[in-house]
């Protein structure tokens, strides 16, 4: 393939996975206030996020190592954004802890799971294609993929506990997450900025 075609590729590949992403947010984001679930509002800000990386990395494709860099740097600071929206609900729902209704929990988990696995086979053969950039979006659908098994998980463990713990702990863990994959994006920027100044 050549490297025009190779381009091409990866800029249709970023599209339909930026638009998967904004269509699953709507949804996940509505069911998440219906139910009042932390694990899935986190989840659903993480779509909105990956949505808004992966326009941005379509944007940054045609720029210069140096301007991917800062722009791989800026993502990584992007991607912490979930987690701390998930902080500020976690910390609403100890002083309130209902547990959210299981059945939709599970099934929205389900439906974000599909959507992220789409998008993380999609974008596995470019993530090393344009450094941090790629990487960020590759990293992002792999890590909402793992998380989306664990809100399935706390779907489970809600209806047979009725409790609103296995939904904190996951939203948690999803924070957690997003926070390593920001360390990981930054990591690689900053190794793109060092190369474009050598």
């Amino acid at each position: 393939m050549t490297d025009a075609a190779a381009s091409v590729s990866l800029r249709r590949a970023v599209a339909i996975v930026a638009a998967l992403n904004l269509g699953y947010f709507g949804l996940e984001f509505a069911v998440a206030l219906a139910i009042g679930s932390v694990s899935l509002i986190a989840d659903s800000v993480d779509f909105l996020e990956d949505a808004s990386i992966n326009v941005l990395i379509l944007l940054g494709l045609a720029w210069s190592t140096r301007a991917q860099a800062r722009l791989g740097m800026a993502l990584a600071a992007i991607i912490l954004i979930p987690g701390l929206a998930t902080l500020w609900m976690a910390w609403a729902k100890f002083s309130a802890p209902v547990a959210p209704e299981p059945v939709a929990l599970t099934l929205a988990g389900a439906g974000a799971l599909g959507v992220n696995l789409t998008c993380a086979l999609i974008l596995a053969k470019y993530r090393a294609a344009s450094g941090s950039l790629t990487k960020a979006a590759f990293l992002s659908a792999r890590n909402d993929a793992l998380a989306n098994v664990a809100i399935i998980a706390a779907g489970g463990a809600t209806a047979w506990t009725l409790s609103a713990w296995p939904d904190l702990i996951v939203g948690l863990a999803i924070a957690a997450m997003n926070a390593d994959a920001a360390r990981e994006v930054w990591e690689a920027a900053r190794e793109e900025a060092r190369a474009a100044e050598a």
